[in-house]
């Protein structure tokens, strides 16, 4: 299964500086237990690629709705600020 991403760097509240990733999956059962676990596998496979990631999330559709799960604070500035845009992919 092909995986979207989005690698994105952002200023932080802090003054920092923030590296995230959002992916356009979800777990196969949609069980949240299992939409928990998917975020860290998926970030652990963008960081075999040498991306640093120090928040994730996963971004998908249900019951014709954008639905955010993972890191509480990015998901916070996703459902403001919306889905960037998918930089890189990978098979998982």
């Amino acid at each position: 299964m092909k995986v979207n991403f989005a690698h994105v760097r952002e200023c932080a509240q802090n003054g920092g500086w923030i590296n995230f990733a959002v992916f356009d999956a979800r777990s196969t059962s949609g069980a949240q237990d299992d939409n928990a676990r998917l975020p860290a596998q998926l970030t652990a496979k963008a960081r075999s690629a040498n991306l640093r990631v120090d928040q994730a999330a996963l971004a998908f559709m249900s019951g014709g709705r954008l639905q955010f799960f993972g890191s509480p604070p990015l998901v916070d500035f996703l459902s403001r600020s919306g889905i960037p845009r998918w930089t890189h992919s990978f098979d998982a």
